[in-house]
């Protein structure tokens, strides 16, 4: 996923769209999370979390060779619909895994875990930056990731513990949230457009805005990513110290004011300071909703990751409508205003503890 998104400045050169058709793009990968809840219960409930993982990672890498081969700007929206179904599939098998694991050693890991998740998205958007760098076309980049991938998704999966039947999930598990829970899966809604506004948006931000070069506008979510991956390396430890509603609540302060600070940045320098701070600020709200949620059992996590993966992928084509309406200054400042309320909602968060 870091190569996609690092990659999405070429491949919006390479078809030739403005930014309310990359908006149309981007837009089906929302459709597509939307329409993978029945695929994931399918999944789910005949194979468990460890086998979902394998049978969505596979198509995922199909799907990424897939996006980097479209022609056109609709072949580009079906594969990057296939992509919202696929990726959103995987991340419920692999976060319902987490959890179980989670449960299991009676301590705090998802933190840890999902730094993991941020050290692969560093590694794929600083690779997608250096390929940009050297103008190799997205499709080759894809495809050389792809296929040595096959195996190592291949042997992580055959090391996971197997699944225990009551993990498993059936399709009434994905409904909306209530009471609680609802206010946990508004923080995991409004922190996945956040995350993937910014991940989809920054490096053309930087490029436009700035006149950065293609090797360079992909570091605006490299530094993102480092400082996310530092944090949750030290969230499970933070969390033991000051609870997670405290740090969720500062980060999102912290968050804020990194992204305000990248809008009216003087250079592209300053702007990369601004998306560090905010990595470093929006680091802990994924992974504290889902511990959270896990902690209510696997029916509630599987009812917050239906609004967090809805909004993770419906972000970006929204802050692409705002960008081709009031410029992309103000879409960035528009994800500042979202991490304020994140602090807002986290703070009337009784299940954030």
């Amino acid at each position: 996923m870091g190569s996609w998104v690092g990659r999405i400045p070429a491949l919006r050169d390479g078809l030739q769209v403005s930014h309310s058709q990359l908006s149309l793009v981007l837009l089906m990968g929302g459709l597509g999370a939307v329409l993978s809840f029945p695929v994931s219960s399918r999944l789910m409930a005949h194979f468990g979390g460890r086998q979902t993982m394998l049978i969505s990672g596979l198509a995922l890498l199909a799907v990424l060779v897939g996006i980097g081969a479209a022609p056109s700007m609709p072949l580009a929206m079906a594969a990057v619909l296939m992509l919202g179904i696929t990726a959103s599939t995987y991340d419920v098998g692999m976060n319902a895994v987490a959890a179980r694991q989670e449960r299991a050693q009676g301590r705090s890991s998802m933190s840890m875990l999902h730094a993991c998740a941020c050290a692969g998205g560093l590694a794929g958007v600083t690779l997608g930056s250096a390929m940009a760098a050297l103008q190799v076309s997205p499709l080759l980049h894809f495809a050389g990731l792809a296929l040595p991938f096959v195996g190592l998704l291949a042997w992580g999966v055959n090391r996971l513990p197997a699944d225990d039947a009551g993990e498993k999930i059936d399709k009434k598990a994905f409904v909306i949230p209530r009471g609680g829970l609802a206010l946990l899966g508004a923080l995991g809604f409004l922190g996945a457009i956040a995350e993937g506004s910014i991940a989809d948006w920054a490096g053309i931000f930087m490029k436009d805005h700035f006149g950065a070069s293609d090797g360079f506008a992909p570091l605006s979510l490299a530094a993102f990513s480092t400082m996310m991956l530092l944090s949750r390396l030290a969230g499970d430890r933070l969390k033991a110290r000051h609870g997670a509603k405290q740090l969720v609540i500062g980060g999102a302060l912290l968050a804020a004011g990194g992204l305000f600070f990248a809008v009216f940045a003087p250079n592209q320098y300053f702007a990369l300071g601004g998306f560090a701070i905010a990595g470093m600020g929006l680091a802990l709200v994924f992974p504290f909703v889902f511990s959270a949620a896990g902690r209510e059992g696997t029916v509630a996590l599987a009812g917050v990751a239906t609004m967090t993966y809805s909004g993770s992928l419906m972000g970006p084509p929204l802050l692409g409508a705002i960008a081709h309406t009031v410029g992309l200054e103000a879409a960035m400042g528009f994800v500042g205003l979202l991490a304020l309320m994140i602090a807002l909602v986290t703070s009337r968060s009784a299940l954030m503890k």
